[in-house]
């Protein structure tokens, strides 16, 4: 469900996602906000920087941190452009962000409304508040383009 318009954190993760697409990486692109203000920002970068790890979330958290000096992003909001898989749901859980809004749904490859539901198990530490479908039209025809053209 997208709304229109769409809050600016959100057109700021698409706009990564686009740099993300033109450098060959699938397009993701996140926003960490705390207090109204971006912290950080990440795209996915697996292939250029060789890492699997390099998702467009966990490249926003690393900066974040860095810029808060501290692990743990209380107070802080991730904006991303589509679910997040088990491994960001994981940072995600670590770096104790307070909510989590993102675009497109993963059934493939998401572990929040999909998958492992790493918020929902009994063992996670912290559960942030989630808002899918902000700006899920746009991100998922994002995605559909990327691939379609890849094919």
């Amino acid at each position: 469900m997208t709304r229109w318009p769409l809050p600016e954190p959100m057109l700021q993760a698409l706009a990564e996602a686009r740099k993300a697409a033109d450098s060959g990486e699938v397009p993701i692109g996140a926003v960490i906000m705390r207090d109204g203000v971006v912290i950080s920002t990440g795209r996915n970068a697996p292939r250029a920087r060789h890492d699997p790890t390099s998702h467009a979330e966990i490249e926003a958290i690393r900066a974040a941190a860095l810029a808060l000096g501290n692990e743990r992003l209380d107070g802080c909001e991730l904006w991303v452009t589509l679910e997040p898989c088990a491994m960001c749901a994981g940072a995600i859980v670590h770096a104790r962000i307070a909510r989590l809004y993102y675009g497109a749904s993963d059934p493939k490859g998401g572990a929040v409304e999909h998958g492992a539901r790493v918020f929902d198990q009994p063992q996670c530490l912290h559960r942030p508040e989630v808002y899918p479908g902000i700006g899920e039209a746009p991100a998922a025809q994002m995605l559909r383009s990327f691939f379609q053209q890849r094919r």
